[in-house]
């Protein structure tokens, strides 16, 4: 039986006003250390809030639907992470179908005047005969600053990955900031696996970076070693694009892109 499922937060300069879990998406208060350093008298922000997302249950499997919606008040700080990765698996087969629903998994981000928010998830894992349908849309104004990590883990050990369907999309003041879609897995057009691509790694991840300091300072192209890329936005913000053999070496290259972006 597929399971449908929302989770909310709300952060203000105050506090956590709405922090509601459903279902298998479990969000935990967890400390109360802002991201990044601290602003500063007269900057307007508030002092930073954490939530952790905890998985309460195994999910998704093909037909769920999960969602997890943000939204970062004026002036407010806010950090998300979770306590372990994700995981996609195969659902049950229906009678009378050839193959299990994809499930889909929706993550709504909104951040409001000067103020803050990093999205820092554990990794996707697509596990072998699972097929996820995942969609990241932020909404950002436009003193509105953003740290968000994406990483993409493509199977378990030893064995091939399931169908990825990633799509994320990030806009600024009304206006597109980024607009991508990745697909990996045997759902996917040939090619995916491929030296143009991913060249047989494994491992795929994300980070952007977005704020009104990059409209005086904007960043310029640059490789970091041999599979990580940044590239600036055309926007204020960067997009570091890393592939690597495992998640510990994607979780490093992208570390030390944010050290290099972050707070600049």
């Amino acid at each position: 039986m597929s399971v449908r499922a929302t989770a909310r937060i709300v952060a203000t300069r105050e506090g956590l006003p709405v922090l509601a879990s459903d279902g298998p998406l479990a969000v935990r208060r967890t400390r109360a250390t802002g991201p990044g350093p601290d602003p500063g008298p007269g900057t307007g922000r508030g002092p930073g809030h954490r939530v952790t997302v905890v998985g309460a249950m195994s999910a998704p499997l093909g037909g769920d639907r999960l969602a997890v919606e943000v939204r970062v008040r004026d002036g407010a700080r806010l950090t998300v992470d979770a306590a372990a990765a994700t995981i996609a698996l195969p659902g049950r087969i229906a009678a009378g179908a050839d193959t299990a629903e994809p499930a889909h998994y929706d993550v709504r981000l909104t951040v409001e005047e000067d103020a803050e928010l990093h999205w820092l998830p554990e990794q996707l894992v697509s596990a072998a005969g699972s097929d996820l349908r995942m969609r990241t849309t932020v909404e950002l104004a436009a003193t509105a600053r953003l740290v968000l990590r994406d990483e993409q883990i493509l199977g378990r050990h030893g064995e091939e990955p399931g169908t990825l369907l990633t799509r994320l999309t990030v806009r600024r003041a009304g206006r597109p900031l980024l607009d991508q879609e990745l697909r990996h897995g045997p759902g996917a057009p040939g090619g995916w696996d491929g030296g143009a691509v991913l060249g047989g790694h494994r491992a795929v991840g994300q980070l952007i970076v977005a704020g009104p300091e990059f409209e005086e300072k904007p960043a310029r192209p640059q490789l970091l070693g041999d599979t990580a890329v940044l590239t600036p936005l055309a926007g204020p913000g960067v997009l570091v694009t890393a592939v690597a053999a495992d998640a510990l070496a994607l979780r490093r290259v992208l570390d030390e892109a944010l050290n290099l972006t972050a707070y600049r």
